[in-house]
């Protein structure tokens, strides 16, 4: 059989030594913009403000050196949080934060803010025992122990952090004492909670990026991995150490076992990993995992149902563009883009690529349509954050995607390239395609920011959903969704049994006048951040839901009938026909 990993590793080993001309981060293509078709016309009721700062996150990320990143290390930036840790019905926001080189101020570390419930969030860090400090990376929610609250893995440079929710509003550090803490030498990024052998509990996959080291990472304009079109820059992530994988398996005692090796993600070599994704991709029920990979194929292990995985990204068709070339992968978004029951992917690239959209064409096979789809016309921004949501309930998902450069230098510069971008706004239109809104999205959307992890959820509760973003060496953005329109939508928050009490890994098919509509329950997307484990569906004009359908990660499935519109549902495994 083709070893297709194999062959990948060699065609971009040929291509880099052929020439060495593509800067660090991006694809071996400039991809031009495609050119933009005539507007739909069509309304779109949704606008963004950013209300941040009347909300209370006004505290800047730390984000490395101010004008200049020497290090890598300082320019990927973080993710961040969406969860209900107290479990009172409204969204909270953790943020992860980093460090620079030059000795921290006293106040860093991460942040976790409580929603108040009226617009605004108080500052619960200490009092909850959520500030650790250090280069933080990423962060992925989920149930770990089944004890009814949500639990925290951020990851780090160095050891990472399994922030265990006691359920008293304060977290207890765990990772060492549960056998999660790492690699004190790997660059640890992405993360997510999955139940890959249906057990009833949440094991835990962990990337990296690279394994980086100060005393031996040259400095800007030292090498040819170390300049970007002429400019001295930061070295990497080429020429520098691979990242890999890892899974622990949740022993049901508060600890975890390294498996990686005996699962089989341990073979797995040859990549720089960013963001990882938890969800059923190839259609048989069992959870798979898709690493965003930057400046290396993209990786997809499926589940084996053995307890082992195989990567089969190259042979599924999500490791690299259409033209079959590697890309700067950095967030990934999961969702049914086109309404034809299965998932789909949108991967977001460094700049001078477009992001990639994988359709799902069934039995684990996918093909990238982002040119057909009308997404090819924004080739222009270094991409991170990026999440399908349906922004005006007309019940087709839309998509938001958050920019900003990695070379503040550029901002001296002046030119075409700024390290400030401002977001961009998709419209689905419901005919496979997607239509870049950003004009009419509010300021919230056109500000310009160098951002990097989002997570999607309605914190006000007010029945549209928004958005969190961290922004470099800023106070994050606070994107309140202030929809004008007057269509419905359902809330469903997913209680397991038999399955991880999270339903981490279901998948909800909800039914309206003959328009199904599909998601999943995701531990960690966008770029290294946690979405609201609630599943928001816009109705459109229908008040009620004819049918929703729940596909249990214990492998049960589920009916619930006419259900209203406009509220939050609690729906428990076992409770439905």
């Amino acid at each position: 059989m083709c070893n297709w990993r194999r062959l990948a590793l060699v065609s971009s080993a040929i291509l880099l030594g052929a020439t060495c001309l593509w800067p660090q981060g991006v694809s071996t293509r400039n991809a031009p913009a495609e050119p933009r078709t005539k507007p739909s016309g069509r309304p779109f009721g949704a606008s963004f403000t950013d209300v941040a700062a009347e909300a209370g996150l006004r505290r800047r990320v730390l984000a490395g050196g101010k004008h200049t990143h020497r290090y890598i290390v300082e320019a990927n930036g973080t993710g961040v949080a969406l969860v209900d840790f107290d479990n009172d019905g409204y969204l909270d926001a953790f943020m992860v934060d980093s460090s620079r080189i030059e000795p921290p101020p006293a106040d860093t570390g991460n942040r976790l803010y409580r929603n108040l419930g009226n617009g605004k969030f108080a500052d619960v860090t200490a009092a909850a025992g959520a500030g650790q400090r250090g280069w933080g990376n990423g962060v992925c929610a989920g149930d770990f122990d089944n004890n009814g609250f949500t639990d925290l893995f951020v990851t780090y440079w160095g050891r990472n952090v399994l922030l265990r929710n006691t359920g008293a509003g304060k977290f207890e550090e765990v990772a060492a004492k549960a056998g999660v803490a790492g690699d004190g030498n790997a660059w640890h990024t992405g993360c997510t909670f999955l139940d890959y052998d249906r057990d009833g509990r949440l094991d835990l996959f962990v990337t990296s990026y690279l394994e980086f080291d100060l005393k031996t990472t040259g400095l800007p304009g030292s090498g040819a991995n170390c300049l970007w079109k002429g400019m001295p820059v930061f070295c990497g992530p080429r020429g520098l150490p691979y990242g890999r994988a890892w899974l622990y398996h949740n022993r049901g005692d508060g600890t975890f076992e390294d498996v990686s090796v005996r699962s089989r993600v341990a073979e797995t070599i040859g990549f720089y990993g960013f963001t990882a994704v938890a969800a059923d991709l190839t259609g048989d029920g069992w959870v798979d995992i898709y690493v965003a990979s930057d400046s290396t194929p993209s990786l997809l292990f499926r589940n084996n149902r053995d307890g082992t995985f195989s990567e089969i990204g190259a042979e599924a068709g999500v490791a690299f563009s259409e033209h079959g070339h590697e890309q700067g992968g950095m967030g990934v978004a999961v969702g049914d883009y086109d309404g034809d029951g299965r998932l789909d992917l949108v991967k977001t690239n460094f700049a001078g690529d477009h992001s990639t959209l994988y359709r799902n064409l069934g039995k684990g096979i996918f093909e990238d349509v982002v040119i057909r789809a009308g997404m090819g016309v924004n080739p222009f921004f270094v991409a991170w954050g990026v999440g399908f949501a349906d922004f005006d309930n007309d019940n087709w998902p839309d998509l938001l995607q958050v920019n900003g450069h990695v070379y503040p230098e550029l901002e001296a510069k002046q030119g075409a390239e700024r390290y400030r971008n401002p977001r961009i706004l998709y419209r689905n239109l419901g005919t496979g395609r997607l239509e870049d809104v950003s004009a009419a999205g509010g300021t919230g959307v056109l500000a310009e920011h160098s951002s990097r992890g989002a997570a999607f959820g309605d914190f006000d509760n007010d029945g549209d959903v928004d958005v969190l973003v961290m922004n470099m060496g800023e106070p994050p953005s606070l994107l309140r969704n202030d929809l004008k329109t007057g269509s419905h939508w359902i809330r469903i928050r997913l209680e397991g049994v038999k399955s991880n009490r999270s339903a981490i890994g279901a998948q909800v098919v909800v039914e309206t006048d003959g328009r199904k509509q599909r998601q999943a329950v995701l531990s960690q997307s966008s770029f290294l951040s946690q979405n609201d484990l609630r599943l928001h569906f816009g109705l459109g004009p229908a008040e009620r839901v004819d049918a929703v359908v729940v596909y249990w990660p214990s492998g049960a499935a589920e009916q619930f009938a006419g259900i209203g519109g406009g509220q939050t549902v609690v729906l428990k495994e076992g409770s439905g026909k």
